[in-house]
């Protein structure tokens, strides 16, 4: 691990200011994704900004009905929080199937979104990887990719997000409220959170440099079944081949999200369309600009048949 300065922030725009004064500065909380990375020289921040003790830790309603969840949120607590289990259980399910309790314990809301890739090839410092060195290619392509994504990668990478907490947010419709170094606030949907791959993998979202997530904020419960489903190589502490988030009402109609499969959570207002008529019609929509490598192809079958199960038992 290389030498770094270290910063508590004790406000939010402290926070913001100390890392777009710093070159190469980081903000780090849980430090589940992060720390990992800087052992492995992979992220080098020169400077880390601890934002543990800004108070972005609580749970509230908002005026609307929803819900108000700080940056800080830590998984376990997220999860088992009675108004989500009872009004947002796809969340309680996605984080329950994430990582392992220790981990759950650490981690938090803003950190879970802004995970980095876990691409055999990013972890692989002797390998190109686009994403860690700009520019120096894609390994995966041509490589090992039987993890990878099938769907939303370009020809410079294909990795997938890991997230399975993000694969819910994205059927729940949430949407991240930030405050940047000038003390500017917005509020970006989750379906624009997460940057296309395109040349510039390396850009992995559309957050400003110094801009600091604040709170996930989920619109009301919009009601039915809430099914989170991953398959796995194993069964705890292990990454998706493919996740489906579903939200199923009785009349057939619903939402689905992948994950596993894309870059970001993966989901498509046309496919939720198609939800009354099936799993296949279904997947068609969501998969249609599927492009997968010889060894990931069996990923679009996979998520087939999981929403197939999955609808099964809802009795759709």
């Amino acid at each position: 691990m290389k030498p770094f300065s270290y910063q508590r922030a004790a406000t939010t725009s402290e926070a913001a200011q100390a890392v777009l004064a710093n070159d190469g500065a980081k903000f780090i909380a849980g430090g589940t994704n992060l720390l990992d990375l800087m052992k492995l020289e992979i992220e080098s921040p020169a400077h880390l900004v601890d934002i543990t003790g800004l108070g972005l830790d609580e749970v509230e309603d908002t005026a609307e009905g929803g819900l108000r969840i700080g940056a800080l949120v830590r998984n376990t607590a997220l999860a088992s929080h009675p108004r989500v289990m009872r009004d947002y259980s796809l969340l309680t399910r996605a984080l329950v199937a994430g990582a392992s309790g220790q981990l759950r314990n650490k981690a938090t809301t803003a950190g879970n979104l802004l995970q980095r890739t876990r691409c055999p090839y990013f972890y692989d410092t002797n390998q190109p990887c686009n994403k860690r060195t700009p520019g120096s290619g894609c390994s995966a392509i041509e490589g090992f990719s039987r993890m990878l994504a099938v769907v939303g990668g370009s020809q410079s990478c294909i990795a997938t997000h890991p997230s399975d907490m993000a694969v819910a947010m994205r059927a729940l419709d949430a949407t991240i409220e930030t405050v940047s170094p000038n003390g500017t606030t917005r509020l970006i949907p989750i379906e624009e959170l997460h940057a296309p791959s395109g040349d510039t993998p390396h850009i992995e979202t559309v957050l400003e440099r110094g801009e600091l997530i604040t709170a996930v904020i989920l619109p009301p419960p919009v009601g039915g079944r809430h099914v989170y489903y991953k398959v796995r190589d194993r069964a705890s502490y292990a990454f998706a081949l493919v996740s489906v988030g579903l939200i199923l009402a009785e009349d057939g109609t619903g939402r689905v999200a992948l994950g596993g499969v894309a870059p970001r959570p993966w989901r498509s207002t046309q496919a939720d369309a198609a939800l009354p008529s099936g799993a296949q019609a279904t997947m068609d929509l969501l998969l249609a600009d599927a492009n997968p490598t010889h060894e990931n192809a069996f990923k679009i079958e996979l998520a087939t048949r999981t929403l197939t199960g999955l609808l099964g038992q809802a009795g759709a």
